[in-house]
């Protein structure tokens, strides 16, 4: 398994990732290009954007790469084992 996650046209590595949004970005602003992308915070403050998909599997990779901590707390009828 690898350490490196693709986002967008970014290899960004596991343990860098702070956390990731649950809920698309929306701020209203005409100008937003973030508009309906998912925030990946990374360390000291950056962050990276990615749609549904790539959201996902850089879940799916912190997952396998902690071991499977189990489902979160309202997904799929059970308690978190976290």
């Amino acid at each position: 398994m690898s350490i490196l996650c693709r986002v967008d046209d970014k290899l960004v590595p596991l343990y860098r990732v702070i956390w990731i949004s649950a809920t698309p970005h929306f701020c209203g602003e005409d100008d937003c290009q973030r508009e309906g992308c998912y925030e990946i915070r990374l360390e000291q403050g950056e962050s990276v954007w990615a749609n549904d998909g790539d959201r996902d599997k850089m879940q799916e990779q912190l997952e396998l790469w902690q071991g499977g901590l189990g489902p979160i707390e309202g997904e799929g009828g059970e308690e978190s084992k976290w």
